[in-house]
This record gives C-alpha cells, structure tokens and sequence, in this order.
C-alpha cells in the first residue's frame, strides 16, 4: 500500500514546487514521489496533487526505464498530441483547395499569400467537416509557403519619352531661381480632417481614469465642417507654411493660401524678387486644367508684381511649365 502519510506531507510542497518546473520537470518529480511511496502510489499522488493518473504514470515508468526525454526537450520525439493534419489526412487537401481561388503571387515563387483572413480558413474548413482553429490554420499556411503581404506597387504605366529631360528641366529651372535669389516654392492639399471631437489614434497624458470624451462614430458634422491644410514648402529656406481652410478646397483657395506665405513670410525673405516658381502635382485646386487656377494666379502675379511660373508633375510624367 502507498505511504499516505509520506505523500500527505509532501503535498503542500509539491504545491510550491510544482508551478515554477517545466512539464518534463513536473512530471519526473510527480513520478518520483509516486515511487518513493510504494505501491498505489500513482493514484495517491494523483489525487493529493491534482495531476493526471497518467501523468504521474508517465514520470515513474520514465524514471524506472531511464528513457527520458533528451536534455533540452520536454517530450521524448514522438510525444505529445499529434497534429491535426497527422489525424485529418484531408485537412491539408481541403486548405489547398479552399486557397486555390484566393492565392496570390507568382506560382514558381518561393512566396505566395492568400486574400482570406486566418479566422475566414477555419471558418470554412470547420463548415468543410475539418474542424481546426486559427492557429492551426496559421502553422499550416506557414508550412505551405503562404504569407501575410500587401500589395506591391511594381507595375508601371507606359513611360514618356520626355520624362528624364522634363525632370532635369525643372531642376534646372529651379537652380536657375535659387542662384538669382528669387523663391522656389512647392505646394499641394493635405489630408483633409473632420473639425469637432472625433477620435484620433494615438495617446497623451491626462489624470488617470479622466480620458478626454470624444464622439462614437466619425459621421461628419454639418456644424463643424472640415480642416482643409494647404502646405508651402521654401524649397531655398528649406521651410513651411500652412493655411487651414474650413470650406472647400478650390482653386481661389489654394492661391490664397501662396498670397498669404508671400505676405507673411515671401516678401520679407526675398525682398529683392521679381519672380516666383511654384512646383506641384497636376491635379486637384492647382492642376493644370481649371482656369480658375490660372486666373486666380493671374491676379496673384498682378497684385504682387511677380512673374510666377508654375512647373507640374503629372502622373503621366508629362511638365507643363506656365509664365503669368
């Protein structure tokens, strides 16, 4: 019979002893402890400690054979619960199956990836009759070569003859204004922002349990409107400057937005200038097309005497370059 009175005393230490082991650790000592106390020995381990019956089993029959697992390892090569591909020989099959429609790259490429998410794959291979769980899937679509990736902007459109020398073309030009003092300024609209207490990423520091109360959902308000910047970048004093409108982004907007960099800072920097290169994209407010742009910059140049050119950067490389 099992010496109850040795395992009973060595039950409050197990307790101590047991959570800070390893699973092989845990279970050579329940083992030991089971063999010290003789016959019966597993079950009265089993039963003080809480462990498993086969558990304890285990350790002793380790322990008494001396085939343990190999330093380093918790279970001897072969051990533990067999993988759900090892038990379901149509789990992998159905994967493969399930992602021939959602894959992507090239097939004789060492990297594919799939459109589906993880919890998608084993929604559908569950509703297939091959239960698993996202982890699973996520160890399988490892082993078969899947990835998570977004897409890559490689495809390029038909290239412009002209492009190389358009470019060198405003640089030049550009260093041409810099070396006579004149300014050379680049403009565009940034990203547009709903004005009013809408939640934003990021933290900051405020008494602790008082976080600052925003809005549920980010439904623009017709009372608040929207923050519209406009960025001016002194390519020579290598500066900026931002109006913010609240109305429309426009073409009357966005040369307000250089009358008011040439009023507030352009004038008083560049005392002594008689023109103005302004560099930007071909589209939106200061694309090449609306005349409003040109006329608004008409009056611009009119009112401050300057003669502004204007360089765009089309995305069909194409530079229009115009003299006011």
């Amino acid at each position: 019979m099992a010496d109850a009175e040795f395992v009973g005393r060595m039950g409050p230490e197990l307790e101590l002893l047991l959570p800070l082991l390893d699973e092989r650790a845990r279970r050579l000592v329940l083992g030991a402890v089971a063999r010290a106390a003789g016959e019966g020995g597993t079950a009265a381990v089993a039963a003080a400690t809480g462990a498993s019956w086969q558990t304890v089993a285990n350790g002793a029959a380790e322990l008494a054979s001396g085939d343990a697992a190999a330093p380093g390892r918790v279970r001897r090569p072969g051990g533990g619960r067999k993988k759900l591909e090892e038990r379901d020989r149509g789990l992998i099959p159905a994967l493969r199956e399930l992602l021939g429609a959602s894959t992507r790259g090239d097939p004789m490429s060492l990297l594919t990836w799939t459109t589906l998410s993880v919890r998608g794959v084993a929604a559908e291979l569950t509703a297939a009759g091959h239960r698993c769980a996202r982890n699973a899937v996520l160890r399988m679509l490892h082993a078969e070569g899947f990835s998570t990736q977004g897409n890559s902007r490689a495809i390029e459109g038909r290239r412009h003859p002209d492009r190389d020398a358009q470019f060198r073309y405003i640089n030049d030009l550009a260093k041409q204004f810099l070396a006579a003092g004149d300014p050379v300024i680049s403009i565009d609209t940034k990203k547009k922002e709903l004005v009013g207490l809408y939640a934003r990423k990021g933290r900051e520091w405020r008494p602790k349990g008082d976080p600052r109360r925003v809005r549920d959902h980010d439904f623009p308000d017709p009372d608040g409107g929207k923050a519209i910047p406009y960025g001016v970048y002194d390519i020579g004093a290598n500066a900026g400057f931002v109006s913010v409108g609240t109305d429309h982004d426009t073409a009357a907007f966005a040369v307000e937005s250089v009358r008011r960099w040439w009023d507030a800072i352009g004038k008083d920097r560049y005392p002594h200038a008689a023109r103005l290169l302004v560099t930007c994209d071909a589209g939106g407010s200061n694309g090449y097309r609306p005349r409003a742009w040109k006329a608004e910059l008409a009056r611009l140049a009119a009112g401050t005497g300057l003669e502004i050119t204007v360089c765009h950067f089309p995305p069909g490389t194409q530079c229009r370059c115009l003299t006011y």
